[in-house]
């Protein structure tokens, strides 16, 4: 299976990085296909110009578009892996969006009906944030989290999520917490769905 793993934290020593490693050294041990696209060091720009919009408005995309998105048509399951924010994505993992699930590419709109069109691909979201889970809940952030991302960016591009994973408290994980959090991700991408 074709894996890429779209990944944004700046700390090599983070749990994201953490998260990211064991992904990859699990998908490797079974012999899967995988491509990191890591944002910091790619030094992608996350700002969308207006030169951007006006190629989008043509059908066209700039040369650093055009390589993640040739990235992502070839990939069979996707992975993103990001902390939470100011209770969001990261600038450079916003401005991925942004530029990258442009029109066209991402979605488009028949008849005034949208359309995602990145159907067929799988989808794991990991994010890492610093409350707690019961903090989440009782706000309601949880669910907000849930629909600005999942809905509002991933199944609107047409993208099926298989699981959307939140690391908590994740500044002050102890060495117990992430052997649990290892193994729990070792067992999801040790599933058949994402072994074929």
């Amino acid at each position: 299976m074709r894996h890429l793993i779209i990944y944004a934290h700046p700390n090599d020593n983070s749990l994201n990085h953490h998260l990211l490693n064991t992904v990859v050294e699990t998908l490797q041990s079974r012999n899967q296909e995988v491509i990191v696209r890591d944002l910091y060091t790619i030094g992608f720009d996350p700002v969308l110009s207006l030169a951007d919009m006006q190629e989008q408005r043509l059908g066209k995309v700039s040369k650093d578009i055009k390589i993640e998105q040739e990235h992502i048509s070839w990939a069979e399951q996707i992975t993103f892996i990001y902390p939470i924010w100011w209770t969001g994505l990261p600038a450079i993992m916003k401005g991925y969006i942004d530029r990258v699930f442009s029109y066209g590419f991402a979605y488009r709109y028949d008849q005034g009906i949208q359309k995602g069109l990145l159907k067929g691909k799988k989808t794991v979201i990991l994010n890492t944030h610093g409350k707690s889970h019961e903090e989440y809940e009782k706000t309601g952030m949880d669910k907000a989290l849930t629909l600005t991302s999942d809905h509002g960016i991933f199944m609107y591009s047409g993208l099926e999520i298989i699981r959307h994973l939140f690391f908590d408290k994740a500044d002050k994980a102890s060495s117990e917490d992430l052997e649990i959090w290892k193994s729990q991700v070792e067992n999801l991408f040790s599933e058949p769905v994402f072994n074929y």
